[in-house]
């Protein structure tokens, strides 16, 4: 109990991006301006030229995407269980109808076989997450698509530099969301931003995040679609600025402590304590996450484990996600318990190791040791 607390996320801002933040209050323009444009032409950029408009948060563009797709009541979009409610909230916010489908009990997505097997005649968009930053079989999610005729809204907020065959997440596709929150991989404190396919369905976006307004000359304005109030600041696409000038080598250090993760725990370790790693994709995945899925020791396995790690290694943890399903809102709905054995399982077992820029691979060291210690015990 020495050492000091090691939490399973930390963001990392430098005296840089500091400074620029310092900058922009100074400026007397501290809500959508000139670094906001900045910010959306160098993700832009990142993703091969494809447009791109940035939001206060990632849960606000997957709703204005499914907006955009013309989704509303009467429609059914499918998604996976096991992601932040957020995912699910927004097919209900715009009238439609959250379809679930399990998830793989390697990879921890959305699995696709259930995916096919869930499309109805109402079924008009998939929604898959990419958990701890692992894609999808993205050739199999466009051809499923494809062939049923759906639109496709990536919720990659987890998945900022992740790969496809060498492709970015975002460089390809349909719609694709990302999150900016204070714990990935590139943060804007809160933000997000929505890749999207045309300049009309960017000029829509804009319609979407900023009350329907179209704006012409020096003081014509206009309202045709009823929209909100989703605009990012220029304060926090400051912070974005600086953080896009570090992601190579904020993911190439992520993927580094995952490697070291790996060796530390050993080619026996789930043999020996029943635990199960994630899949070692060091080709796709941005590593947002670290999570390993608890030998089943019954009700209260994962809060134990838990409690032990804060108190006796004084570790911090965090689990990624509940399953949606079994929350009130969504059994009011009529989903209960067993309508999807696999993502109940690892939803209830799964936790999340400490994975953050400043860590170092002595921490690694220590998360690990710790682990062990805590299952053998």
């Amino acid at each position: 109990m020495s050492l000091p607390f090691l939490p399973f996320s930390r963001p990392t801002i430098d005296e840089e991006t500091i400074a620029a933040v310092g900058e922009v209050l100074r400026s007397g323009w501290i809500t959508s301006g000139p670094k906001v444009q900045a910010f959306e032409a160098a993700l832009s950029a990142y993703f091969g030229g494809r447009p791109v408009r940035t939001f206060n948060s990632g849960t606000c563009t997957m709703e204005i995407a499914l907006r955009i797709a013309g989704i509303g009541p009467g429609d059914e979009v499918i998604t996976t269980p096991i992601s932040w409610v957020a995912t699910a909230n927004v097919i209900i916010e715009v009238g439609a109808t959250p379809v679930f489908a399990d998830i793989d009990p390697v990879t921890r997505n959305i699995d696709l076989d259930q995916v096919e097997a869930a499309i109805t005649p109402r079924t008009k968009a998939i929604i898959p997450v990419y958990l701890s930053g692992l894609p999808v079989d993205m050739d199999r999610l466009y051809a499923i698509a494809a062939k049923h005729k759906l639109r496709v809204v990536e919720d990659a907020a987890q998945a900022f530099g992740s790969l496809w065959k060498g492709q970015r997440i975002g460089s390809f596709g349909d719609f694709v969301s990302f999150s900016f929150q204070a714990n990935k991989n590139l943060t804007t404190a809160e933000g997000g931003c929505l890749v999207l396919n045309n300049e009309d369905e960017a000029r829509l976006a804009e319609k979407y995040r900023l009350q329907g307004v179209t704006r012409s000359g020096l003081d014509g304005i206009d309202v045709d679609v009823l929209g909100g109030k989703y605009n990012m600041t220029d304060v926090t696409a400051a912070i974005g600025l600086g953080q896009m000038k570090v992601i190579d080598q904020v993911n190439a250090h992520r993927k580094a402590l995952a490697e070291h993760y790996f060796r530390c725990f050993g080619p026996d370790f789930e043999a020996q304590t029943g635990a199960q790693l994630p899949q070692p994709a060091f080709e796709t995945s941005n590593w947002h996450l670290f999570q390993i899925i608890l030998p089943d020791q019954g009700p209260g396995t994962r809060a134990r484990f838990m409690e032990r790690m804060k108190a006796e290694h004084n570790i911090g943890l965090g689990y990624h996600y509940a399953p949606i399903h079994l929350f009130t809102m969504y059994r009011e709905r009529g989903f209960k318990e067993g309508m999807f054995p696999v993502s109940e399982k690892i939803g209830r077992l799964t936790v999340t190791l400490p994975m953050f820029y400043a860590m170092t691979l002595a921490d690694v060291e220590r998360s690990v040791a710790a682990v062990k210690a805590v299952l053998a015990s």
